[in-house]
């Protein structure tokens, strides 16, 4: 069987910050976007946070006149948060309780090519249980499944599954699956609380338990943590361990229960020897990472984002030891990811002709399991 997961990026949008030349000013987009979120949230608006909400909102040209802007938009639903006053443009509502409505991040479509580059990628791996990280929605992930993959000559996958997530942006993670590999349970992680009673994950960590046969379960575990791409490295690096932690925390129970074919998989946002994942690759965990196995191809790089170096490695397939155990190859799909400033690190399929028709900035990584 063969196992694979891949950051697609977004299938049929992506915000328009994630296709800035420049990644330092999109960081700075999500930063402003994280400061209205926190802001609007708040019970009470005080002087200060007005102040702060008009400061800010004027940075986008459009945002604070009519709720439109190049990179951020404003719904107001019921109620306005945002009125003219004096000539001015001022808030009106004192708190959240005086209208519904909120930020959001613009979007516009991925190309085409970027699209069927994405179709690429999934049917040279031709897995048979793909984890899909950044998918809109299931609608999105049964239409690419079902409309695109047929249309560069691959097959569809007869089950597609997304459970939405926590986050804003509507990025989730999906899995498909092949006919002979039916998913019997789901089961989301969506309202797993911390200590502080807030929400453990970003996005979700939901698991699918699908059926082997002979009454043995493989339960995959789809995650993608808290990015590094806004707020502070403290504050980040803390959330994803917390997240990294209760996953080992959901994969021990597991254990417990009996199951035994166990993968926790994609893109986990660090670097295997730091901190935050420390709870999934040391402190005494069992599950190993396919990269490290003596029979897996890294094809001479060892990271799986942007120029693939070790500082971009951020997507995994950790193992239980029973399927460790069976591990017969593994190896990474780079042709549809672009590559250095001219594309020159590695061959791309002949249809990612500019970096922009790259199917994404992540390649997807797999491993044959003999079970």
């Amino acid at each position: 069987m063969r196992l694979a997961t891949f950051n697609v990026e977004n299938l049929f949008e992506r915000a328009k910050i994630m296709n800035l030349e420049h990644w330092s000013d999109g960081k700075a987009v999500l930063a402003d976007y994280k400061k209205f979120t926190e802001i609007i949230e708040k019970p009470v608006y005080s002087t200060a946070d007005k102040a702060a909400l008009i400061a800010t909102m004027k940075k986008y040209p459009g945002l604070l006149t009519n709720g439109v802007s190049t990179y951020v938009r404003l719904r107001e639903n019921k109620g306005k948060l945002v009125r003219t006053q004096g000539g001015q443009r001022v808030i009106a509502a004192s708190g959240r309780g005086d209208w519904i409505g909120w930020f959001e991040l613009e979007k516009e479509p991925v190309k085409e090519a970027a699209i069927e580059n994405t179709a690429r990628v999934i049917q040279a791996v031709n897995a048979d249980v793909l984890g899909v990280v950044e998918a809109e929605n299931r609608t999105g992930l049964l239409q690419f499944n079902e409309i695109v993959l047929p249309q560069i000559g691959g097959t569809p996958y007869a089950h597609a599954m997304l459970i939405d997530g926590n986050d804003e942006r509507g990025i989730d993670v999906g899995i498909l699956t092949k006919g002979h590999l039916p998913i019997q349970t789901m089961r989301s992680h969506v309202d797993d609380r911390d200590a502080q009673d807030k929400r453990v994950f970003s996005r979700d960590c939901p698991e699918y338990h699908i059926s082997l046969g002979g009454g043995q379960t493989f339960v995959v575990m789809l995650n993608h943590l808290k990015s590094k791409g806004y707020g502070s490295a403290a504050e980040s690096n803390a959330r994803r361990e917390a997240q990294a932690q209760r996953v080992r925390d959901i994969y021990e129970e597991r254990k417990l229960q009996g199951y035994t074919h166990i993968a926790i998989m994609g893109d986990l946002n660090d670097t295997p020897d730091s901190n935050p994942l420390k709870p999934l690759l040391g402190n005494g965990s069992d599950l190993k990472d396919v990269f490290g196995h003596s029979s897996f191809n890294d094809q001479g790089r060892p990271g799986t984002h942007d120029n693939c170096t070790a500082s971009g490695k951020l997507d995994y397939i950790l193992l239980s030891p029973v399927l460790w155990n069976a591990v017969v190859q593994g190896s990474v799909e780079r042709r549809g990811a672009w590559g250095g400033i001219h594309g020159t690190l590695w061959p791309h399929f002949p249809e990612v002709e500019t970096a922009v028709d790259a199917a994404s900035d992540h390649v997807a990584v797999w491993v044959d399991l003999n079970i």
